[in-house]
């Protein structure tokens, strides 16, 4: 086997890469990974340098592994700063770092492909060796891999790497015929607020239009950008991402590309993008003009819960964060992180504290289930 490094992933065909990535979970497709890139919002001028691995054999691509070279912790959503504060303390530089994730996307998935009938964890130790070859070329403090699905954690956990656990809240369709099967699971409480909540948002007079990718226009593009880069503006900070991005997603990944568009006097006044896996939503960006009540409840989850049911996927992943999903029948779940250190003082002091840490973060697991909505046996 041998390692190839990329500086972009224009460099590979986009069906090589997708014939071990797939689109089961799309934000491993060389089109969304390429469209950051495009678009400049991954680049050396954001701290995003493209770095990605591939493997070859005898009959060709073998494995694929997303990288980046980061200069901050900016858009990852598993936050190390603290880490590199204490390298600091210790007249150490913390960056650059070795990142593989996906830019801005803190959904659960795979981080790397290897292709049928290849050893994986003989390709996972040589994607290491040459990572720490990396590291040492560029002076780097560490690698990190976000969110890695539960088959690929197993992996990381055998080179040995110390695991960090992190949770999300995400929604699972149990069989529901509709959105109000799903309501009578509920406790009589919050059905009626979820109830509430969604005629609140039709008293207003705003109705919902669920348009595929396929069949967004361009103005409805332009006006939904400007919706996404208004909730970073409103807290006076800049977009991740910019048009360029999302036009190109238009044109090379429409079929996996989910706008719901709230309306008002036929106007838009909010919009959300998802994204359509092979059995999961994920719902990614959301923006409005102004509040409205209830409406951002209805745009990003309600609306989500009836395209999941109504298509039969099996999970709704609505992103980081957000306790108030909670009530709204969205459970918790681990999400993970493995991390290689090089400093050997430091690889100890952080495995120690990711051992309790670890404990925190199960007990605030298990805290967060007791109020789930669902109905206790022999209530309503």
């Amino acid at each position: 086997m041998q390692v190839q490094r990329l500086d972009s992933l224009a460099h590979v065909e986009a069906t090589a890469w997708n014939a071990l990535a797939g689109d089961a979970y799309p934000f491993l497709r060389h089109e969304f990974l390429l469209a950051l890139e495009q678009s400049g919002s991954v680049c050396a001028h954001t701290g995003w340098l493209p770095q990605h691995l591939l493997v070859t054999d005898a009959d060709g691509l073998c494995a694929i592994m997303p990288l980046y070279l980061k200069h901050h912790s900016r858009g990852e959503y598993v936050f190390d700063q603290q880490w590199a504060h204490a390298y600091q303390q210790h007249g150490l530089a913390y960056y650059p770092k070795l990142l593989t994730a996906i830019p801005f996307t803190p959904c659960p998935g795979p981080r790397f492909a290897v292709r049928a009938g290849v050893d994986t964890q003989q390709t996972l130790r040589l994607l290491l060796t040459t990572l720490q070859q990396l590291a040492d070329e560029h002076g780097c403090s560490s690698w990190h891999c976000l969110f890695p699905d539960t088959e690929q954690l197993n992996a990381l956990q055998a080179l040995p790497l110390p695991i960090r656990e992190g949770v999300q809240f995400q929604w699972f369709n149990k069989g529901y015929g509709n959105f109000n099967d799903f309501l009578q699971t509920l406790s009589a409480s919050k059905r009626k607020m979820i109830k509430r909540e969604r005629r609140r948002v039709s008293e207003q007079g705003v109705h919902l239009q669920t348009v595929i990718g396929t069949d967004v226009s361009l103005e409805q593009w332009r006006v939904f950008f400007q919706f996404y880069a208004l909730t970073y503006l409103k807290k006076a900070s800049q977009p991740y991402l910019n048009l360029a991005f999302f036009q190109q997603l238009a044109q090379t990944m429409p079929e996996q590309l989910l706008m719901v568009i709230a309306l008002k006097d036929d106007k838009p006044v909010a919009a959300a993008l998802s994204f359509i896996g092979q059995d999961t939503l994920y719902g990614r960006y959301w923006g409005c003009y102004e509040d409205y009540d209830s409406l951002h409840f209805e745009t990003c989850y309600y609306q989500g819960i009836d395209y999941c049911i109504s298509h039969q996927l099996a999970r709704f992943d609505s992103g980081a964060q957000g306790e108030h999903k909670i009530a709204r029948g969205f459970e918790p779940v681990t999400t993970y992180s493995a991390h290689w250190i090089k400093d050997a003082q430091f690889a100890l002091a952080i495995a120690d504290f990711l051992r309790r840490e670890q404990k925190a973060v199960q007990v605030y697991k298990i805290e967060a289930s007791t109020y789930l909505p669902f109905k206790k046996c022999g209530t309503d």
